[in-house]
């Protein structure tokens, strides 16, 4: 639970000014070459071939959508839920075309992704998607006042709707009311934070620094604190909803037959998954999404996640997350999507990763349902 590595100050050093590009002795994706439809990475005398889960076609597409949008640094991830399967890792980079590796680095404020987190935490302390609570600002900060209820309080909202509209305060005054710092650490623990996860080239450790102190803490909760995230994790923690509260590692290359399947982890339980599903819904169906979601020819049937949005001061950056899963009910795909904007922007996260649940979902075959034949019924 402890950080393996000191969390730098979000507001003092924002880890993003110095991250350095992956080498591209490490760098799987951009060492695979197209062969028979696969991406493979050549071997050499002493190791074989490497053919990766990446879907060249879908790796492509997305590539496309941030070159053409010119998004000074961007990377989308796409998963399969079930088994941990890569099946896009793309990004782009118009402020340094050299850099690569962004979407395993984890010098990325999490923002209100780590809402999903707190959530979590707090339907495992008894807290109900229906609970209500009441507050007043707190848009881009906290203090320590709004944390008290209070005569300004305009407007309430349930658990549920304040993850789809990502309301700061509700998060903070239920931090407050209903978690421990140690609660909060042992949540962000079982989701990967301050851990190693296995993976084929490397991939940066997301840290998150948890606070004993109560309004420190309670910040914290909401997603104004120093806690970094990595694009893939982000998809991986869109996953552990999208399977029923297990946690699954990712797979980049494809196993030889014979290797088995490492069994998948219980994170939370299949209630509070489910429960944690019908608040990320709300992002889509009424909160901060619902407008991208929503654009006449782009929809994406039955998807549920989560944005986050956070900024550097000097120099300007806007990070814009989404990450999510679709559909709700028989998740396919899980994906993540990040930008960092300049003052001037195009798109933000939720708008690329509408993008890759769409597009992913198009690529992939459709479930086939299993019927009984027409004279079996009845018959046991």
């Amino acid at each position: 639970m402890v950080p393996p590595s000191p969390v730098p100050s979000r507001e003092k050093a924002p880890p993003f000014g110095k991250m350095q590009g992956l080498p591209r002795a490490q760098d799987l994706v951009a060492r695979a070459k197209l062969d028979g439809g696969k991406l493979v990475v050549k071997g050499t005398k002493s190791a074989p071939d490497q053919v990766l889960t990446i879907d060249p076609g879908l790796q492509a597409s997305l590539t496309k959508i941030m070159q053409n949008y010119q998004v000074p640094y961007g990377a989308a991830v796409v998963l399969e839920p079930s088994t941990g399967r890569v099946l896009a890792m793309a990004e782009h980079s118009e402020a340094k075309p050299e850099l690569r590796g962004l979407p395993v680095r984890a010098v990325f404020p999490a923002a209100s992704i780590f809402k999903i987190v707190t959530g979590s935490a707090l339907l495992e302390a008894g807290v109900a998607p229906e609970t209500e609570s009441c507050f007043y600002g707190g848009k881009r900060s906290l203090s320590a006042r709004q944390l008290e209820d209070s005569d300004r309080d305009g407007a309430c909202y349930s658990l549920a709707l304040a993850m789809g509209k990502s309301a700061n305060v509700i998060f903070a005054k239920m931090t407050k009311k209903h978690l421990s710092a140690d609660a909060l650490r042992r949540m962000a623990a079982r989701m990967r934070f301050n851990r190693e996860i296995p993976f084929a080239q490397p991939l940066d450790v997301s840290l998150a620094y948890i606070p004993e102190d109560g309004f420190a803490l309670a910040n914290t909760g909401a997603g104004f604190g120093d806690v970094y995230l990595s694009p893939l994790h982000g998809a991986l923690l869109a996953a552990v909803a999208a399977n029923e509260g297990r946690w699954v590692d990712p797979v980049l290359v494809e196993p030889e037959p014979f290797m088995p399947t490492p069994e998948p982890e219980p994170v939370l339980t299949p209630t509070a998954a489910h429960a944690l599903t019908r608040m990320l819904e709300e992002t889509v169906t009424h909160g901060t999404a619902r407008s991208v979601f929503r654009e006449r020819g782009f929809q994406v049937k039955d998807a549920v996640g989560k944005t986050g949005t956070l900024a550097d001061r000097e120099p300007f950056r806007d990070y814009s997350w989404f990450v999510g899963f679709a559909p709700k009910d028989n998740p396919r795909v899980a994906v993540a999507a990040l930008i960092v904007n300049e003052p001037k922007w195009r798109i933000r996260g939720s708008y690329l990763g509408r993008e890759a649940l769409r597009l992913a979902l198009e690529r992939l075959p459709a479930p086939v349902e299993v019927t009984a034949p027409a004279g079996a019924a009845g018959k046991h």
